[in-house]
C-alpha cells in the first residue's frame, strides 16, 4: 500500500470540517491528551486483550479489539450483539476510563450533541493491510446518542457515506488525534476505514488505534 492512496483527499484544514448533516471531524481534538489516552488504551488492554473476531460468515476480522464499560460489542458465529460479559475471559468488561468519558463528552459537546454520556467503549487496532468495510452502527439501543471515534496513530482513509451501501462514500483522511462525530440527520451513515497503508507513527510503530464511544443500552 502506497502513499497514493491519500491522493486528491481533502485538506487537513479547517480545524472542523462538515461532513454531513449531524456529522463533523474535529482535526487534532483529541492532540493534547494522546498520550494520556493512550496509557488509558493500554491499561484496558491489559485487563481485556485485543483479539481478532469472527462474523457470522465464520470470516476473521482484519482488526483486532477489545472494549470497556457496562457493556461490549462482540461477533462470533450466532451474530453481532452487546454483551456485558468478556467471552474471552468470562468477566464484566474493565471500566470506562475517566479521561475516555471526559474526551467523549467534550468532543460530541463540540459538535452540537450536549449532555453525552457513553456506555461502551470500542478499542479497535489496525496494522497495514486491515480495513473495516462499510457498515452501519445499527446494534445500539439509545439511537439518539452520537458516535465519537477516535484517532490514534498512523493515518488512515476514513469512508463516509449515506444512508444506502450503493451510495458513494466520501474519503476523509484521518490523522493522529482527529475525532469525528456523527448523530442526528447522520446516524445511521455507512462508514468504514480503507487497508491502511505502512508507515511509522513515533508514538505506536506501525499501528493505528481508534477508540469509538457509544451508547449502547
Amino acid at each position: 500500500m502506497t502513499g497514493d492512496l491519500f491522493e486528491g483527499l481533502p485538506d487537513l484544514n479547517p480545524r472542523q470540517i462538515h461532513l454531513a448533516d449531524g456529522a463533523v471531524l474535529l482535526r487534532g481534538f483529541a492532540g493534547e491528551v494522546d498520550r494520556v489516552l493512550l496509557c488509558a488504551v493500554e491499561e484496558v488492554i491489559a485487563q481485556a486483550p485485543l483479539r481478532h473476531l469472527v462474523t457470522p460468515g465464520g470470516y476473521r476480522m482484519s482488526v483486532s479489539m477489545t472494549c470497556c464499560g457496562r457493556l461490549g460489542w462482540v461477533s462470533d458465529r450466532s451474530g453481532y450483539r452487546y454483551d456485558p460479559i468478556d467471552p474471552a475471559s468470562g468477566q464484566a468488561w474493565p471500566a470506562i476510563p475517566a479521561v475516555f468519558t471526559e474526551m467523549a463528552r467534550n468532543a460530541a459537546s463540540q459538535a452540537g450533541f450536549e449532555s453525552f454520556t457513553p456506555d461502551t467503549c470500542l478499542i479497535n487496532c489496525y496494522e497495514p493491510g486491515s480495513r473495516l468495510s462499510l457498515h452501519q452502527d445499527r446494534h445500539e439501543r439509545d439511537v439518539v446518542a452520537p458516535i465519537v471515534s477516535v484517532s490514534l496513530g498512523l493515518p488512515a482513509v476514513f469512508l463516509f457515506g449515506g444512508m444506502h451501501r450503493s451510495d458513494r462514500p466520501q474519503h476523509y483522511r484521518l490523522t493522529h488525534g482527529d475525532v469525528a462525530v456523527w448523530g442526528g440527520p447522520a446516524r445511521f451513515a455507512f462508514h468504514g476505514i480503507a487497508p491502511l497503508a505502512d508507515g511509522h507513527h513515533p508514538m505506536l510503530g506501525r499501528r493505528r488505534i481508534n477508540v469509538t464511544f457509544r451508547k449502547a443500552s
